[in-house]
């Protein structure tokens, strides 16, 4: 007994040192498919982006020093984004300018908080700062998201 004993708890501890850590730059937990999944809470629960009905405008996943670009299949999450914006393109006289814009999420010990804007066009448009938590559904808002910014 005292040797089964033993062998379990080695087998615990090397299952522990050998599980690796988040990275330098996860933000203590987050890896792009948690930002993936973070992004989609926000775009259903608070945008609504998963009714037939609410077609999104391009998606711009925002980052100022350029280093977070995450690669998400939204149809996962049971969105389509059909097209996204690229702020460098020139821009036509007279064409609307449209996007959908989510930052990084930044996580904490119980769940994570998103700045997301919306422009939908040149004096229309809202920002919002939205808390996520992570449960038996997976990621979903966790009240009201709160306004930032308005135009």
């Amino acid at each position: 007994m005292r040797a089964v004993a033993l062998a379990c708890s080695a087998l615990v501890l090397t299952a522990c040192a050998s599980t690796p850590g988040p990275g330098p730059d996860s933000g203590g937990q987050a890896t792009n498919q948690n930002d993936c999944a973070v992004i989609a809470a926000v775009a259903k629960g608070h945008y609504e982006f998963d009714r037939a009905n609410n077609v999104p405008p391009p998606l711009w996943l925002f980052s100022e020093a350029g280093d977070w670009s995450p690669r998400c299949d939204w149809s996962r999450y049971g969105l389509n984004f059909p097209t996204t914006y690229d702020p460098d393109r020139q821009h036509q006289p007279g064409e609307r300018v449209q996007w959908v814009q989510f930052r990084k999420p930044v996580y904490d010990g119980n769940g994570a908080t998103v700045e997301a804007g919306i422009l939908h066009g040149p004096l229309a448009g809202l920002g919002v700062e939205c808390r996520v938590v992570s449960g038996i559904a997976g990621w979903t808002l966790a009240g009201q998201c709160r306004n930032t910014w308005i135009s």
